[in-house]
């Protein structure tokens, strides 16, 4: 059975890099109905800050990614926070020494500090017998446990984005595993947690290729399997540079904030690496779940753009029931807003959101006009200018004044009367009325969709107040 793993740690917030990690986990194990496993890899303790972890059940939750096994869902393979499983390490660190995979080294920290362009050289307690090692031991001196990679030869292991690697093994180094704490580095830590929780494709960024034959040697001196490997491409920004949470990037919460649905910001993220085959680029999860193939991950960089994740949130949003829109948009509008109908201002600001936190400034002038010059009443596309604003708005203020049914379609159908009447086309009609009752250049609907919402007293007052300001020519 395919099994995957997401394995964060709680060392800040859930950033872009690990949703599309997590999300290639969780659709690869529902693709082929295995399991997705959560587990937290804590072992970093000087840089664990405690509210990450909420943040990560949080991020999961928002996201729709609902994994099958993890610290609070034990499938029979936890515990699955690391901290949880220190005696599991030793043990499997004291078999390595056993086994000669691994050795003790009583050097010091800065004994191994070297230049970052020097060579790979090897730790002299590679060298130490066993007596050296019990006298040293029995001295009461500190070791960590390091990995004996071999002196020659290279290890090649297999990568479903990057195909065949071959990487000598004289250019890696005797790694730590278990440090004189207790506690295992990630490099070790990773693989006995993935052996022992049965994990069948290691997901992970393509920062990691370099360090996998450490791991693919430490599988082999213990005589496990090794898994299949998918390394993913690096998201960059426009400018080529990494997309990082510690140079100000948004996080996947920060983007929530920024008003993006967490669905349009999962099949964004989906399509960073990776792509269906056609020209298709709006998913739901399930749509995913469906269609997702680790075949089809690319090895090249993939642009984050906002331009598109804008879009793609769009269409989410015109995705929604109006229901559904309409109470998240509750949040975003002004208390005195409500006095109006909001469920009909909501049916019309739906197919004009991209953003959620648009909103706020796209209905504001529902609840005031702005200042506005008169200018604004110039049109070309209408033929409409000041002087023929003023000439409609004069006229139409008394046959509004009189119109018993105001809707929508009553006064759509009455100003198109009028219009027809008095030798006007409809848009020259509505471009003034629609100035007068905004004062913006974009509304999220035309002048009479405004004019029902508004009501009849608040439509005639706002055309006398334009029909003012146009007699004095002001802005």
């Amino acid at each position: 059975m395919v099994r995957t793993r997401f394995a964060p740690s709680p060392t800040g917030y859930m950033h872009i890099g690990n949703l599309r990690t997590a999300l290639y986990a969780y659709l690869t194990a529902r693709h082929y109905g295995g399991a997705f496993i959560l587990r937290i890899e804590d072992t970093d303790q000087e840089r664990n800050i405690p509210e990450s972890l909420a943040a990560i059940f949080k991020s999961l939750e928002m996201a729709g990614l609902a994994y099958d096994e993890g610290p609070d869902r034990d499938g029979g393979f936890g515990p699955y926070v690391q901290s949880q499983r220190l005696p599991i390490y030793k043990e499997y660190a004291e078999q390595l020494l056993t086994l000669g995979g691994a050795y003790r080294c009583f050097c010091r920290k800065e004994d191994h500090d070297l230049d970052g362009d020097a060579p790979i050289r090897r730790d002299p307690c590679r060298l130490l017998t066993d007596d050296d090692v019990k006298h040293k031991l029995d001295a009461g001196e500190s070791c960590v446990i390091r990995q004996r990679i071999p002196e020659g030869g290279s290890t090649t292991f297999d990568d479903h984005v990057y195909g065949k690697i071959t990487i000598e093994n004289a250019q890696l180094d005797d790694q730590v595993l278990l440090k004189s704490d207790g506690f295992p580095t990630y490099n070790f830590a990773n693989v006995v947690d993935d052996h022992l929780m049965a994990i069948t494709h290691v997901m992970r960024g393509q920062e990691y290729l370099s360090s996998t034959p450490k791991y693919n040697l430490l599988y082999e001196s213990f005589g496990w399997p090794i898994p299949e490997y998918v390394h993913l491409p690096l998201i960059i920004k426009s400018d080529g540079s990494k997309f990082s949470k510690r140079l100000g990037d948004p996080s996947f919460e920060d983007l929530v904030a920024m008003g993006y649905l967490p669905q349009a910001i999962v099949n964004y993220i989906a399509l960073l690496g990776w792509s269906p085959g056609d020209d298709r680029e709006f998913f739901t999860l399930s749509e995913l779940e469906a269609v997702f193939s680790i075949d089809r991950i690319n090895k090249s960089s993939a642009a984050f753009s906002f331009d598109k994740l804008t879009w793609i949130n769009g269409e989410h949003i015109r995705a929604l029931p109006l229901a559904t829109f309409h109470q998240l948009a509750l949040d975003y509008y002004p208390k005195a807003l409500l006095d109006y109908d909001t469920l009909k201002i909501s049916e019309l600001m739906q197919v004009r959101t991209e953003k959620l936190t648009d909103i706020s400034q796209m209905v504001a002038f529902f609840v005031a006009v702005p200042e506005y010059d008169v200018a604004m009443y110039h049109h070309e596309k209408s033929k409409c200018d000041p002087t023929i604003s003023l000439a409609i708005l004069t006229a139409v203020e008394p046959l509004l004044a009189e119109l018993e049914t105001w809707d929508n379609d009553s006064l759509f159908q009455a100003l198109k009367d009028f219009g027809k009447a008095n030798g006007y086309k409809t848009g020259t009609v509505m471009w003034p009325i629609r100035t007068a009752l905004s004062g913006v250049l974009a509304t999220p609907g035309g002048a009479t969709a405004l004019a029902e919402i508004m009501g009849k007293a608040e439509t005639l007052r706002r055309i006398r107040a334009g029909i003012e300001k146009l007699e004095r020519g002001t802005s």
